[in-house]
């Protein structure tokens, strides 16, 4: 295909992926401000919020609808991406790629379910005991929101550690024995991401934040030797 050719197809692929986010994020700005409230309620229960600014509320309701939008639409983005580079890409790896689709939407549902029900209800309440000691909670909207979605975000990015881990180890470039061989680095690691992540300082969290990467890097590693001698077998004989 000629280079302007690629330029346009890009062209309407990222149109149809900025339609898709968009009228995604229409829709739900009409509920936004519901859901916001929910949001609130659930983490932050007793705490009333503020507005520092007349446009804050509108600008929280328009930020999370975009957020949203690209959450909801991001299988339509991700297949435009496909479409784009499946031409360049081998059909073994292709194949491969369609097999990680489902496990990954579960693990990114796993990592929101476990940053809503574990994850959020300590850190706030930690944080919260910590202010009320020196000080009177008053938080604006924008900031708690972003606080909130950023955490939620970071673990359904942190719960797909298996795919990456499983698709690098399927296409050669690592395996079990080199994940075995550096899980000490891997374990200090973590929990120096869990102490840098962990809002409040307290070890609790920390262990809270480190504790699953460590063990879906575990899990990892236990689903790589199990499959990676059926896997040699059939990239040679594909080569």
């Amino acid at each position: 295909m000629p280079f302007t050719e690629h330029l346009r197809e890009l062209r309407t692929r990222l149109l149809f992926a900025l339609a898709t986010v968009g009228g995604i994020a229409v829709l739900l700005f009409i509920p936004s401000k519901d859901v916001i409230a929910w949001m609130v309620r659930t983490y932050f229960p007793g705490v009333q919020l503020h507005a520092f600014g007349p446009a804050d509320v509108i600008l929280t309701e328009f930020r999370f609808s975009v957020i949203g939008g690209i959450v909801v639409g991001l299988p339509m983005l991700l297949y435009q991406l496909w479409m784009f580079v499946v031409p360049a890409i081998h059909p073994r790896t292709r194949r491969m790629v369609y097999g990680y689709i489902a496990p990954s939407l579960l693990l990114a549902f796993a990592g929101l379910a476990f940053a809503h029900f574990l994850v959020l209800p300590h850190v706030i309440k930690a944080l919260l005991t910590i202010t009320n000691q020196v000080a009177t909670p008053t938080f604006g909207i924008a900031p708690t929101l972003n606080f909130v979605l950023i955490l939620l975000g970071i673990f359904a990015v942190v719960f797909q550690m298996p795919i990456v881990l499983i698709g690098l180890a399927r296409l050669g470039v690592i395996s079990g024995g080199w994940l075995r061989r550096y899980r000490r680095h891997a374990f200090f690691a973590f929990f120096v991401a869990g102490g840098i992540a962990a809002p409040d300082g307290n070890p609790l969290t920390m262990a809270l934040i480190a504790f699953p990467m460590y063990a879906l890097y575990e899990i990892s590693i236990w689903i790589i030797l199990l499959f990676e001698h059926s896997w040699r077998p059939r990239s040679l004989s594909t080569t």
